[in-house]
């Protein structure tokens, strides 16, 4: 059975190792007294001083988000990245971080098939509400990934990033000389058919470049995998769609009905995905 990756815990102020605390309400705490109380929902709240310009996703975005995933649609990009992972897990105790974990989906897939202990950080407290639900195994954390990860150094095996941010110096200060990044993105073309109507932000040509440039230094590219869903959605898939992503930051709920008037009652889509698999620049010159 996993173990409870408490121990691999850090302060968010001090940076000193988390335990939990005395009695019966489930706490954690540091040597220096610091203190965060688990939320009601299960979830530990690490935020601290002046946070992130980057903005986290609604409570809306978050339930369109679970409604559209609990229908499958990208189950087997789920399962393709635990797939991925798989390598990276099978030492004593193996220890993943999905870094955006949301509301956990991915994170359940793969635990579902390679029983780890797991870590999930993500900037949404809305979202964190529902991976701390499925993933109770789990110690779920709403962080700012764009400050120091409240992780260990050398702590972990895996770390997922799942159309999320992405923090090159600090995934590789917690990641094992033998661990593995996973990072997926969406190539050009994905979602193309409902864009326009979903008010959708294009993907770029170059965003597979950019992603490689922006973990230069740390890591190196070990395989990609590129992988093509041709679904059939309900128009009201297609909504979730648009307010489960960025767009969603832009779109209102009166905006929910025009979308779902324009649109047919099912539509063929394309969903063209990118899992990119890295490996520590340190572990490649040992």
């Amino acid at each position: 059975m996993p173990s409870d990756p408490v121990h691999l815990l850090l302060c968010p102020v001090c940076h000193e190792g988390l335990s939990y605390g005395p009695g019966a309400s489930r706490s954690l705490v540091c040597p220096g007294a610091h203190s965060f109380d688990a939320a009601r929902q299960g979830y530990f709240n690490f935020l601290v001083g002046k946070g992130t310009a980057f903005e986290a996703d609604s409570a809306d975005m978050v339930a369109a988000r679970s409604d559209f995933l609990s229908h499958g649609h990208y189950r087997p990009l789920a399962d393709a990245v635990a797939e991925t992972a798989a390598p990276a897990l099978g030492g004593s105790d193996p220890v993943v971080l999905d870094a955006g974990t949301g509301t956990g989906h991915y994170l359940r897939a793969l635990l579902d098939k390679y029983p780890a202990s797991a870590i999930g950080l993500d900037i949404s407290k809305f979202a964190l509400r529902r991976a701390a639900r499925l993933n109770p195994s789990a110690i779920n954390i709403v962080s700012d990934v764009w400050q120091p990860l409240p992780v260990a150094d050398h702590a972990v095996d895996v770390v997922t990033v799942i159309f999320a941010p992405r923090n090159p110096a600090e995934f590789a200060r917690v990641l094992r000389p033998t661990g593995r990044l996973i990072v997926v993105t969406p190539r050009p073309g994905h979602l193309a058919e409902v864009a326009s109507a979903t008010r959708l932000l294009a993907i770029e040509a170059s965003k597979e470049e950019r992603l490689a440039s922006s973990l230069e230094g740390h890591f190196s590219e070990r395989s990609v995998q590129e992988l093509d869903l041709e679904l059939d959605l309900q128009a009201t898939d297609v909504v979730s769609l648009a307010l489960m992503g960025p767009a969603g930051h832009h779109l209102s709920r009166g905006d929910l009905p025009g979308i779902l008037a324009s649109l047919e009652p099912t539509t063929a889509v394309s969903a063209r995905f990118r899992i990119s698999t890295f490996e520590s620049r340190q572990s490649t010159q040992r």
